[in-house]
């Protein structure tokens, strides 16, 4: 085989683009040189590829679940936020007019706002939280938010509560504070999930060309050694089919 082999490319992300072999014969060394070798090198690219595919597929499922639930997360998190500063949008005065039917005055801004909140895929709880309160709760890694459930007496104080059964897992934001690392987790989750996407792409495109690469190499050894053959007298062919094959 040939050992001047060409510096390979990679994509960005690190991923070296398969070589397309343009003449089979030089690859491997000469008209009389031994394919396994190549044919091996091939399939051991082809099984790395692979590899990547599937690692990569997995975090691309990961990813499509990690999303919804940080933009649900933010989502929350803006709400409170607009509730706390008194700016409501058409849609929170809809959501306000379903749960109690009655309006908000100044003396409801003081009122405890009860939310319901997800404990896991199929349990849910309500919880009261403190309108005034500029402080959140989010799970360290999973970003998900709790409210701190009432009563205040128990809790002593909204800005120094901590949810006893969680405190070990959750780190408190105050509103601001959690929009700008939920956005930043955000927008990081779906550029992350775009190169995930392109690099599943880009292997599915490498993967394609190794197979060529290996048909090609199984291909040329299987035309030299029926050659071999009709040169030795071991098969005997039509007039023109000799030209014909080595032409192939």
């Amino acid at each position: 085989m040939s050992t001047d082999a060409p510096k390979l490319e990679s994509n960005p992300r690190g991923i070296p683009r398969a070589p397309f072999i343009e003449n089979v014969e030089d690859h491997v060394g000469g008209p009389d040189a031994e394919v396994e070798t190549a044919l091996k090198q091939f399939q051991e690219a082809i099984a790395k590829y692979r590899y990547m595919e599937m690692n990569l597929t997995q975090r691309k499922k990961g990813l499509l679940e990690k999303i919804p639930d940080i933009q649900k997360t933010l989502d929350m998190v803006e709400f409170l936020k607009r509730k706390r500063d008194g700016k409501q949008t058409s849609e929170d005065d809809l959501d306000e007019e379903e749960g109690d039917g009655d309006g908000e005055g100044d003396g409801d801004k003081k009122k405890p706002q009860t939310v319901t909140f997800e404990l896991n895929d199929t349990l849910f709880a309500e919880a009261e939280i403190d309108r005034s309160s500029d402080v959140v709760y989010l799970w360290l890694g999973v970003s998900t938010l709790l409210p701190i459930p009432q009563p205040l007496d128990v809790l002593e104080s909204m800005d120094s509560a901590k949810f006893p059964m969680q405190a070990k897992v959750m780190l408190s934001y105050t509103h601001d504070q959690a929009i700008t690392l939920l956005s930043q987790k955000l927008d990081g989750a779906k550029r992350s999930l775009g190169n995930t996407v392109e690099d599943l792409e880009y292997l599915t495109e490498q993967i394609a060309v190794m197979e060529v690469n290996t048909a090609r190499c199984f291909n040329w050894d299987v035309r030299r050694r029926r050659l071999a053959r009709i040169a030795t007298g071991e098969e005997s062919l039509p007039s023109g089919s000799v030209a014909a094959i080595e032409a192939a």
